[in-house]
């Protein structure tokens, strides 16, 4: 077991033929949505509570099911999980988080799959590219 465990959502939306991903940057990190998994909590509703606490969406429909991928551990033992999930929602609204008294991301982007690469770290890539082979299998579950 991880030392710390996030939850995030590779968060996507169809734009005619086009997929987009939605990432967040803090400073210079790119990111999709994701935050640590409270004691007790289920990792799946973590990262669906993380995804509403970051970005305000609350239509995620998970179409490929819950399958998810894992990244190794990084920065001190710290692994995130991520599962895969669609919305219709095209504007995005950074909230404040009260403990911060800012938002946590300083701005959003939807971005297709080439952009995507380039501004996710290394730890990343393979997350993305199994989020875009989950999305073109077609499948309700993997």
């Amino acid at each position: 077991m991880p030392k710390v465990l996030s939850a995030g959502v590779v968060v996507t939306r169809g734009e005619g033929a086009q997929r987009c991903y939605l990432l967040l940057r803090a400073y210079r990190n790119w990111d999709f949505p994701k935050g640590v998994v409270e004691a007790g909590e289920d990792p799946l509703q973590a990262a669906i509570r993380e995804v509403e606490e970051e970005t305000s969406i609350t239509d995620l429909v998970f179409n490929r099911g819950y399958d998810y991928r894992e990244t190794p551990p990084y920065a001190r033992g710290k692994v995130a999980r991520y599962y895969v999930a669609e919305t219709q929602r095209l504007e995005i609204h950074l909230p404040v988080n009260p403990e911060l008294g800012r938002p946590e991301h300083d701005e959003f982007l939807w971005v297709d799959y080439t952009v995507a690469q380039r501004l996710l770290p290394p730890r990343l890539q393979s997350i993305l590219d199994w989020a875009v082979k989950l999305i073109a299998s077609g499948s309700d579950t993997t």
